[in-house]
């Protein structure tokens, strides 16, 4: 047998090695080095180097290694180090696949509601007086909105690298905590330092609650499920805009020694301080470690991800992957389309109650408006992740969900305020919701097209870095003197918008590009070069359809040694 003499375990670098070669019945080894030293041949020789073990001048066999060479997945230690996929049936995969959705997707939809609601807080406040009330002027309120970007921005990177580091339940269950605490703290805040300093915080521990979720999203489900599973939890988004404008109505009643302002920045704040104990007690930190799975199933859990060539989680940092994030051309893409999209979404989210308040509404009948804007979001969300879902493409559904946002913000820009004009004011603004869609579109299309555990979280903090850099930008457009037109607004979004949807293009053509490089480098490497993505279809069709010609199903045997997309050619890009 070989064993390394030297070097460190895990590197590429191949160790210098020795042969230990056993003879006949003897249980010791004999001795030959790779310079070519015989071994010992005869029974005299054998004693001979007996002897000298024995007197120290040689060092005996050293063990096996015990730490495997590869640092692979955290998959692995369910799986086992080279054990050959286990072939599972549609029905266990099912089976486990309704057992996550019952505890792991309504956490992640609590917390995003939570967090979207405490988020929200300042644009329900602003309709009822909070711009007054502390004395805000200029771009005061946009910069309330900004601020909390700017923080998560600030923080992101930090954020990145203790997602791969710290185990993720814990680490989430932290910030959900703390940014309750800075809410509730936000009423006793009586003018612009002491709003902005709240703001600023929030921002700081917001800031893991996106890339956190995604990172969950890509552990947990294959890439089918992932679209709808990630516009799930986005829908969110509305689902807060729905219930939060009513339970703002219902909470502006209150009079008391407390403002309208305070009462509802103290309720929102308890109500996440509350809530905050289920992240820690009820989500895992991955499929590995999830107590409701059996051991048998968690290996169908794994095998569930197999085609996704995504794995699942490495407490390793890997700097090599941090050098491929910064070299691949994806990564650019993904950064100027989320902030082509984040943009318009913050100044829309920042202004949009006072944008219905300007075409002459009173700030009760402006809260009960926003409802609608809040249920379409929930609509398209979740109906754009459905189409995309079934014919297997992103590229089509993001392209063609930004054109109504582009006739709307137009019509709003061209169209006068006058009374007479509030149904086809409120219709254009209804139509805006449209870009709702774009983003958690952007989020998995991202998302699904990267692997590598270091990766990962990489892109995903550049990624929100974008959303957060547009955040900032977007309410900034918007200033509170502009009203109730808000043309420079408009302007911008109706830009960015445009943008979008031509990169959108040239992202899909790039994506292809990557696949026919990919299927050249199986052929030299004597593999097929068309394979099936069974990873975007269901386990009874993936297996029907790997039955057919031209396409093989690919073996996914490197699926959780944790390479990166561009590394492993297995790897499929989807368009």
């Amino acid at each position: 047998m070989w064993y390394p003499d030297s070097g460190p375990v895990g590197l590429v670098d191949a160790p210098t090695y020795t042969a230990y070669i056993y003879f006949g019945k003897s249980s010791t080894p004999s001795l030959a080095t790779m310079s070519g030293s015989a071994p010992p041949v005869d029974k005299m020789d054998e004693e001979r180097y007996e002897k000298t073990i024995s007197s120290g001048l040689v060092s005996p066999p050293p063990p096996l290694p015990t730490q495997p060479f590869k640092i692979g997945d955290a998959a692995l230690e369910i799986l086992g180090e080279g054990a050959p996929p286990r072939e599972i049936t549609e029905d266990e995969s099912n089976a486990i696949l309704r057992k996550i959705d019952r505890w792991i997707l309504p956490v992640i939809l609590m917390v995003y509601f939570l967090q979207q609601l405490d988020k929200s807080s300042l644009s329900y406040t602003s309709v009822f007086g909070i711009v007054a009330e502390t004395g805000l002027v200029g771009t005061q309120y946009s910069w309330l909105t900004s601020i909390v970007y700017v923080a998560q921005l600030i923080w992101q990177p930090m954020s990145s690298y203790m997602l791969v580091r710290l185990p993720l339940s814990k680490y989430l269950f932290f910030h959900v905590l703390m940014w309750g605490v800075v809410v509730a703290s936000t009423a006793a805040a009586h003018d612009f330092k002491g709003l902005i300093t709240a703001r600023f915080f929030l921002g700081l521990f917001e800031a893991t609650v996106a890339p956190c979720f995604i990172t969950i999203t890509q552990m947990w489900w294959r890439r089918r499920e992932q679209t709808l599973r990630l516009a799930y939890w986005f829908a969110m988004n509305g689902a807060t805009q729905c219930i939060g404008s009513l339970l703002t109505y219902g909470l502006g009643h209150i009079h008391g020694k407390l403002k309208s302002y305070q009462v509802i920045f103290l309720f929102i704040g308890l109500l996440t301080i509350v809530c905050s104990p289920v992240v820690y007690f009820v989500l895992p930190d991955s499929p590995a470690k999830a107590r409701f799975l059996s051991h048998d199933e968690k290996i169908i859990a794994f095998e569930r991800l197999r085609a996704n060539n995504q794995g699942t989680e490495t407490k390793v940092w890997k700097w090599d992957q941090v050098l491929e994030v910064f070299l691949d051309l994806k990564t650019y893409l993904w950064f100027s389309l989320l902030f082509l999209c984040a943009v318009p979404s913050g100044g829309i989210s920042a202004f949009g109650p006072l944008i219905i308040q300007g075409f002459g509404f009173d700030q009760f009948n402006t809260i009960l408006f926003n409802i609608p804007f809040g249920a379409f979001q929930v609509i398209l969300t979740i109906g754009a992740a459905t189409i995309s879902t079934k014919i297997k493409l992103k590229w089509p559904v993001i392209f063609f969900a930004s054109l109504p946002p582009i006739a709307g913000s137009a019509a709003l820009y061209t169209l006068g305020r006058g009374a007479e004009l509030r149904a086809q004011l409120l219709g254009c603004y209804y139509v805006l919701s449209f870009f709702t869609a774009l983003q958690p579109m952007l989020y998995t299309w991202s998302s699904q097209n990267t692997a590598g555990h270091t990766k990962k979280t990489c892109t995903t903090g550049i990624v929100f870095v974008a959303q957060c850099a547009g955040n900032i930008l977007g309410p900034l457009v918007y200033k509170t003197q502009d009203k109730p037109y808000y043309k420079p607004g408009l302007v911008c979004d109706l830009i960015c918008w445009i943008l979008l949807s031509a990169l959108t293009l040239v992202t899909a053509a790039y994506l292809a590009f990557l696949n026919k490089r990919h299927a050249d480098r199986r052929v030299q490497l004597g593999k097929p070069a068309k394979i099936l993505d069974t990873s975007l279809e269901t386990v009874k069709e993936g297996k029907r359809r790997a039955a057919e010609k031209p396409a093989t199903e690919a073996e996914n045997l490197q699926s959780f040694d944790d390479l990166s997309d561009l590394v492993n050619e297995d790897f499929l890009y989807v368009l």
